[in-house]
Order: structure tokens, then C-alpha cells, then sequence
């Protein structure tokens, strides 16, 4: 309970007093990382980078701008992916989180994964969430736990099995998935708004290159000195003001029994994915099952690109049979 009780406190203080305040929440919205920004940085370290353009087999629908959740004015939309073909057996369904630095980036630079997958069978949504510009932690946590929850409450109509609900994220989002697993249960960090008939756990997770801990000496994450770091931007506060939030907002903390299998693919930038050795020795005190796929000598944003893209999706495909018995 005191855990509990510390985490709401946590949450109240930073999506209050601090956002009033804070000089990054512009309330405009910061267009610096992109996929096509991401292309000429890994081109230049990766010369073997290639462009992945989106996918449109006959087999699948897309759905596109459906609002999952309202906030007064602001309507929070998301995209849906999923086969054509009407099959008895209910579907995995994938919510795919973008990265950005919890600031920047937008959920059109995931369609050509939630394109392939839902090529593979699975159902596939992308979200958008509120950013560090517009709101602060845990904001963004909460807009992702709404879009689980309308999954869940509209499981039927895309044929979805409510108990096989996986998370994959990618660079901030990677974190969020994992935060997602981490909290399953843990109502502090549910939100008010935008809620349904169905609770906001996952039974699985796919962290691609997202850090599990803000306060692991291996995070890269906190340092102000030149500008203001992406995570002191979404806090609203820095690592040395307030590192009590720093650790409560960090997915290693709350991992425990109620976390679910967890694959973790990951590039050569060891920082990217800080506190991740940890984190799976966490979840092997339960016997929770954790893998890792890391492909050396890659750029942060390798899966967006070939010819990581497609040993990527491989990876999420052989994980997802395996702990759901597909």
C-alpha cells in the first residue's frame, strides 16, 4: 500500500502543480524527429540503411483518424491494421507505441510494421499519445493504458482475443510498452479518463530499444548541461530536483509477478535499452519468460529500416507464437 499511495502522490504533483510551469510545454508540437530525419542519421553511420516504404497487401484493411479517446476538445486518435479474412479463431492484437523522446515523432512511422503484421494475422493499432510539448508524465502513460482499454471494449468487432493483448514499442515507446507490462494491476497509474468495461492489462511486451530505468548509471537519460534531456522535458522536473519521480517512472521499479514475457530487440547503443539486464533478472525471480534479440553494429533506429526491418518483424512473430502457442 505505501508503494501505492507514493506513486499516486507521484502522479498527481507532475500532471498538476508542475505542468504549470515547465518551460517546455510549448503546446506546440515538435516535428524534429522523423523517419526521414532518422534515414539520413543512420545512412551516415549505416551506409547499408534502406528505406521501407509502407505496404498494402490486398489482404488487410486499414482504418484510419478513429478517435479512442476525447479530452474536451482534444480528440486522441489511433489507426487500425487487421486481415480480411474472417477466421473462428480470435486474434493477437498489437498496439505499436512510436518513439521520439516522449516529444517528438507520430505513429504514421510505424505503418509499414503494423502493415506486415497485420499481414501475418495479427491485429494491429497505432496510437498517438500526448507529448512532452503538449502534457507531462504520466500523461502519455495514461493516453496508452485508454488505448488498451479500447481494444479490449471493441474486442468483437475486429475479432480480438481479450487475453492475448501485446504492447510493442520502439525508443520511447519501447519504454512505454515496457512500463505498460511493468504496471499491469497497479491502478495508480490508470487515469481517469476515457475509461471502459475492461481493465488495461497486457500479457505481453516488445521493448525495441527503450530504456527500463531513468536512474540506472547505464541511462543516458538526465544530463542538462547543453539543453534540456528528453526525460527532464517529460518529467518537468531533472534527475537531481526530483529523482524519487525519476525512479517511480522508471519500468525496472515496478517490474514483478504480474509483468508478462518480455522480448527486448536492441541495437549496438547499449544505452538505449539501460537497466535491461536487471529488468530480466526481475522477471526470472518469477519465471516470467524474457528474451533478447540484438542486432550488432546497428544504428538506434534500425527498425525502422532494412535490413533490420524484416529480421525485426521475424523476431516479434517467432516471440508471439511461442508464448501464445500460435
Amino acid at each position: 500500500m505505501k508503494r501505492g499511495i507514493l506513486i499516486l502522490a507521484v502522479c498527481t504533483i507532475t500532471g498538476n502543480a508542475a505542468s504549470q510551469s515547465w518551460p517546455g510545454l510549448t503546446g506546440k508540437p515538435d516535428t524534429s524527429y522523423n523517419t526521414n530525419a532518422a534515414y539520413r542519421n543512420s545512412k551516415r553511420s549505416n551506409p547499408e540503411t534502406q528505406f521501407v516504404n509502407e505496404y498494402h497487401p490486398s489482404t488487410i484493411n486499414e482504418k484510419k483518424d478513429i478517435v479512442y479517446c476525447g479530452l474536451g476538445e482534444r480528440k486522441l486518435l489511433l489507426d487500425i491494421f487487421y486481415p480480411k479474412e474472417k477466421i473462428k479463431v480470435k486474434r493477437i492484437a498489437i498496439i505499436i507505441i512510436h518513439g521520439g523522446g516522449w516529444r517528438s515523432g507520430n505513429r504514421m512511422q510505424h505503418y509499414p510494421l503494423a502493415q506486415r503484421l497485420a499481414d501475418l494475422g495479427y491485429v494491429c493499432f497505432t496510437p498517438e499519445y500526448r507529448l512532452s510539448t503538449e502534457a507531462l508524465f504520466p500523461a502519455a502513460v495514461h493516453d496508452i493504458k485508454s488505448t488498451i482499454r479500447w481494444v479490449k471494449g471493441n474486442a468483437k468487432e475486429y475479432n480480438i482475443d481479450t487475453n492475448k493483448i501485446t504492447v510493442l514499442g520502439f525508443s520511447a515507446g519501447g519504454e512505454l510498452a515496457a512500463f505498460m507490462g511493468a504496471t499491469n494491476g497497479n491502478a495508480a497509474f490508470e487515469g481517469t479518463a476515457c475509461t471502459f468495461n475492461a481493465g488495461s492489462n497486457v500479457q505481453a511486451v516488445v521493448d525495441i530499444d527503450g530504456t527500463l530505468s531513468f536512474v540506472n548509471p547505464e541511462s543516458g537519460e538526465g544530463d542538462d548541461s547543453k539543453r534540456i534531456s528528453a526525460a527532464s522535458n517529460w518529467f518537468g522536473a531533472s534527475k537531481k530536483d526530483d529523482p524519487e519521480l525519476w525512479k517511480q517512472a522508471s519500468p525496472l521499479t515496478h517490474a514483478g509477478k504480474t509483468t508478462p514475457p518480455t522480448l527486448f530487440i536492441n541495437s549496438s547503443v547499449d544505452r538505449m535499452h539501460a537497466g535491461r539486464d536487471d529488468y530480466i533478472k526481475v522477471l526470472a525471480g518469477y519465471g516470467i519468460y524474457t528474451e533478447v534479440q540484438r542486432f550488432e553494429n546497428s544504428p538506434h533506429h534500425f527498425c525502422l529500416f532494412e535490413p533490420w526491418f524484416t529480421p525485426t518483424v521475424n523476431h516479434i512473430d517467432s516471440f508471439l507464437k511461442k508464448i501464445f502457442n500460435k
